[in-house]
Order: C-alpha cells, then structure tokens, then sequence
C-alpha cells in the first residue's frame, strides 16, 4: 500500500442507508476516487473516523501534537476542541499556541474562540478575551465555532458581552456551543433561542429531552470525571441524529487505554443500534460543525477507521487523509520538540496563611461527588481547637485551598467534604476554569508543602505526604506537559495511585478536585477570591 494511494477490499458500514457492503474503496492522493461493490464479505470493517464532540486539550495534560498521537491508537480522527482553558491563562496568545502546535501533526482539530475568559467577575484569571478577540478568533478559518457559553445567566440577562460574541458568531455563520446545567424549561427555551445549539453538561435524562425539545442538541459526556454515559446512553436510538459523543475531559491514564471507540463498544454492548452508534460518535459532529473530515463517500478525505468488527470496536488502521496515522495499537505520528509558554507568580504559602479562625460551630462545607461535577451546599459541625478550625477525618471534613497564581495573594480556605483523605495533601495548577493553584489535604504542614511544590514547579500536580513527595511538572501554562502519553501516563498514575493509598476513594482525585473552583458548575464551589454559591451566583459565607 503507497501511501495516500491504495486500495482496501472491506466491509464498508453506511450509516445513513443502514447497509453493510463488501467493498473496494480506492484512494488516490488521500481522496476517496471510488467504492466498488463485491459479491464476497471481507474480513474487516471500515467506518467513519471517531470525532469527540467536546474536548478540552489541555485535560489530558497533553500538548495538541501528543494528544494527537495517542487518540489515533483508538480511531478518533478529530475533535472539537475548546482551548478555554489555556485562554484563561494566556488569553489569545494560548489560543494561538494551540492552533500552532496541533498544525505539527497530522490529525483534523477543530478549535473554538472561547467567549467566558474570564468566566465569571468572581475569580481572577490571567487573561481577557473581549469581544475584538473573539471576532478576530472566529474570522481565522482555522476556527470553526464558539465555545462554550458558560455565562448561561449573562445570555439570560440579555448581557452585551454575550451577545455581542453571540452575533458575532452568527455573523460568519459558526456554531455557537452551550453549557447550561440544569437549565429547564422556559430559561431553557429562551437560552438555546439565543443561537446555541449544543450542550454536554446534562446529568439526567429529563434534562437531555427538555433540551431536545428546545432544539438543542445533546453531547453525551464520559470523562475522567464527569460520566453522564450510563443516564443518557438511550438517547443514541432514541434521537439518532441529535445525539454525539464526548469525553470533556480525559486524563492521560484513561486516554492511554481508551477514547470514543470505548463509549462506541459500551453503546452496542446495552444493545443499542450500530448505525445510529456511528452516527453519534461520528457522522453527527461532523455536520454539526462542518468539519473537513471524511464520511466515507467518493469524493471525501480517507479519514475512516477500520476495524476487526463491530461489536469490540478494535481499532486495526486509523487513516487520516489516505496516511495510515495508526496501526494495531501503535501510533505512526511522530512528534519533535515543544515550545513552552506559561504564566506564573504566586508566592510561596506559609501554614499561618491557612488558619482559619471559628466564628460558630457550623460550617458551609462543599460536598464533592464522584464522577460528577456538580456539589451540594451542606451545612455540617466543625472541629476547633485552641479557636481554629480543624480537619476532621472522621467526618471527612478538609481544608480546600486556592491561591492565585498569576499575582502575590494570600490564600481563599474552605472546607470540603467527599474526598476521604486521611493523612498528607496534594494540589494542582489544574483548577477550572481560571487555573489558579487548588489544594485539599488533611494538615496545614502537608497543605503547604504540596502548594508551595506546584509553586517551584511552576505548574504541575504535587503530593505531599509525611514529608514524601510526588509530582509531575506541567510546563505548558501549568496545564500541560511536553512529553509523550506513555511518560506522562506512568507519572500521572503513580500520583493517582498515591492519593488513593492515603484514603481517597474518588475514581479521579485529580479533576475532580480541579472541578472544586468551577464556579459556574452548582451548587458551593471556592475561588481564589472566596466561597461562592453557583446557584444564586454570589459569595457566600462560610460560617452560620
């Protein structure tokens, strides 16, 4: 087979016409020239290239070019890519270091302007990007739509920002993609009757149809943290051309093993339609957002998948415009050096910095949730000694610290309940949306120490346990590393793996403590300018 120019005898899978036909696909100059009929069946299977939905990058702590590398092992040939969270850090000039990276590789990224830099007035960012910004992101072709609109009250309120990035969308004639948890009903109607057509943030199914009933189409969300797949999976038959697939967000230990073609092998498993399977974790995504990828038809890029059958889903060839990109788990990308850009001036936390002294008994204590986003506000009995606040492993009540990275502050301290640590701490420059360092941990001592880690790192992840230290840097904007998946894998697990051994129970420690400063995500949340109720959208106090 030369490359970009060849012919595959297989099974071809027309999801649109339902059919499965032995085929001769030929390929001249990475194009799809012809599809002749055989009378015989083949050996393999050849579908449209797998298409995440709704990615941030940034997540995998991978660079584009390494997150490229490691998703075609498992059959995604694109994304539609949020790069919300580097613009938080560098603003446009994040922007642009993604798009300049991921063009390195060959592999059909499709980025988005992010429109909620900062997301919200109530924590600080290290960068703004206005409405000029916005225009200019969307009229770059290499743009394909606007991100997310996490301002899902501002949209409500009819703010002149939003909307102005709103009309500038439609303007050029881009997408506009939504993140509205919870929204129902009529807020639900007049927040999609703005132009945004997606969302991925619905954890209940009765979310998911009120949404579809406005319009809107729905992104079914299976990351490292969020996992929605189980409530929402019927919606693939149900509405199978208003349903894609996504991770949001993936960790590099679980991008190692897996990606859509995971979510794909669960789908037809519950017993759902094969056809419509593709169509969610492909040909939907494609046409939503008019992206230059294949969808097997004369006259398309060879960017198609082929596969030992249909029920395990495993990936033998991926091809990206007639190149072979990956083959029998090995990926045929190669990758050079990566340049490192970052924002970074916290100063060093001291354990008096963390002290917080009792106004009452009674606390606002944020209750995390494995696999979900979302919290709960609960009201709990707290442990003071000598006036202060304690830590109480036995009630499972923690310090949650965030300290801003990006100019000398003293640090927001709250308190926080789900994580079940029972010794030492560990931080992050990973902290969405604003990526300011977040730390939990059981002692001020272990709390300082795993803070001030990620700190002389820079950015990174940092566990500190009786004085034993763990960490990973994260160069890039202290979200991302420069090394491959396999190296930044192993060390991402090791962390994990030591979290877990000092009483975490949480599938993902990690992002989900990086959700704990999600402000825009219900119900108490921390920033580093203080408790913050997500549901009225204000400060809070935290004693009552």
């Amino acid at each position: 087979m030369n490359d970009r120019n060849f012919e595959l005898v297989t099974n071809l899978v027309d999801a649109d016409s339902r059919k499965i036909a032995a085929s001769r696909i030929t390929v001249i100059d990475g194009i799809i020239t012809s599809i002749e009929p055989l009378n015989e069946f083949a050996e393999t299977f050849l579908i449209p290239g797998f298409v995440d939905a709704h990615v941030h990058v940034e997540s995998s702590m991978l660079v584009p070019a390494e997150f490229a590398r490691a998703a075609v092992v498992h059959g995604t040939v694109a994304t539609v890519s949020d790069p919300h969270e580097i613009g938080n850090v560098l603003g446009v000039a994040g922007v642009h270091y993604m798009l300049e990276n991921a063009a390195t590789v060959p592999f059909k990224y499709c980025f988005g302007a992010p429109p909620c830099v900062p997301a919200t007035k109530f924590e600080t960012a290290g960068a703004v990007i206005n409405i000029d910004d916005v225009t200019q992101l969307l009229n770059d072709s290499r743009i394909g739509y606007l991100s997310e609109m996490m301002n899902f009250p501002g949209v409500l309120n009819n703010d002149p920002d939003m909307m102005a990035k709103i009309a500038a969308a439609k303007a050029v004639g881009k997408p506009i993609d939504g993140h509205a948890p919870g929204l129902h009903g009529e807020l639900a109607k007049l927040y999609f009757g703005a132009g945004i057509t997606t969302d991925h943030e619905c954890f209940t199914k009765e979310e998911a149809l009120g949404k579809l009933q406005v319009g809107c189409k729905i992104a079914i969300r299976e990351g490292s943290a969020a996992r929605n797949f189980e409530a929402l999976y019927s919606l693939i038959d149900e509405f199978p051309d208003q349903v894609m697939l996504c991770s949001d967000d993936k960790h590099p230990d679980e991008l190692i093993h897996g990606h859509i073609d995971q979510l794909a092998r669960r789908s037809t498993d519950l017993g759902l339609d094969v056809f419509n399977v593709i169509k969610s974790a492909s040909l939907n995504a494609i046409r939503h957002y008019n992206l230059n990828v294949g969808q097997l038809r004369i006259g398309d890029p060879a960017d198609f998948v082929e596969l030992a059958d249909l029920t395990s889903w495993k990936v033998l060839r991926t091809f990206i415009d007639g190149s072979v990109v990956a083959s029998r788990g090995r990926s045929l990308i190669q990758t050079g050096t990566h340049s490192i850009v970052n924002q970074f001036k916290a100063k060093t936390c001291s354990e008096e910095s963390l002290r917080l002294p009792a106004k009452t008994s009674n606390a606002e204590v944020i209750r995390a949730f494995d696999g979900q986003l979302i919290t709960q506000r609960v009201t709990m009995p707290i442990h003071i000694q000598d006036g202060l606040v304690n830590t109480d492993q036995h009630t499972d009540v923690l310090k949650l610290v965030v300290l801003n990275r990006y100019m000398e502050a003293n640090p927001a301290v709250a308190l926080v309940n789900g994580f079940g640590l029972q010794h030492g701490a560990f931080a992050s420059s990973v902290a969405h949306d604003s990526h300011n360092i977040i730390a939990v941990g059981t002692d001020d001592h272990s709390l300082c120490q795993a803070i001030n880690r990620v700190i002389e790192l820079r950015g990174g992840l940092a566990v500190a346990d009786h004085d034993h230290f763990l960490d990973l840097p994260l160069p890039v904007a202290g979200l991302m590393s420069v090394d491959p998946i396999e190296m930044v894998s192993a060390r991402y697990a090791e962390l994990d793996q030591a979290v877990k051994n000092m009483g975490c129970k949480l599938r993902a420690p990690f992002m989900t403590l990086s959700f704990m400063a999600l402000l825009v995500i219900p119900d108490l949340k921390l920033s580093d300018l203080g408790l913050f109720d997500g549901q009225h959208f204000h400060f809070t106090d935290l004693f009552v």
